[in-house]
């Protein structure tokens, strides 16, 4: 599961800049921009729904902000057709970026041997 974690960790980080600079860098007109916002979006929310998934499934997360996590994104999908589109469309970027985040520390801080803190 670690090499899970690793790999998500950097499929995340690569996915939210690699969008990013396409969004900055695009002189398509507007509404390229909204077309790539739009897939910017599913893209780097599909992956984290489904790394969310395969958390869920192998258990690999204890009761804390991962937990609030899944269920405020799970809300947030489930209620996505009756108008909470509009609310992820603002809060979406951020909530990726937490992820992310939330996924770095758990590899790279959490899961540290103990004799690596010793360093």
């Amino acid at each position: 599961m670690k090499t899970f974690k690793i790999i998500d960790v950097w499929i995340n980080i690569g996915l939210i800049i690699s969008f990013t600079t396409l969004i900055i860098y695009d002189a398509g007109g507007f509404d390229v921009m909204n077309n790539l916002i739009i897939t910017s979006y599913f893209v780097v929310g599909g992956w984290q729904v489904i790394s969310m998934l395969v958390h869920a499934i192998t258990r690999t997360f204890t009761y804390g902000a991962r937990y609030v996590y899944h269920w405020i994104t799970l809300i947030s999908v489930v209620t996505m057709p009756a108008g909470s589109i509009w609310i992820l469309w603002l809060t979406a970027p951020f909530m990726a970026v937490f992820y992310t985040w939330l996924c770095y520390r758990e590899v790279y801080m959490k899961m540290r041997r103990p004799l690596d803190l010793l360093k």
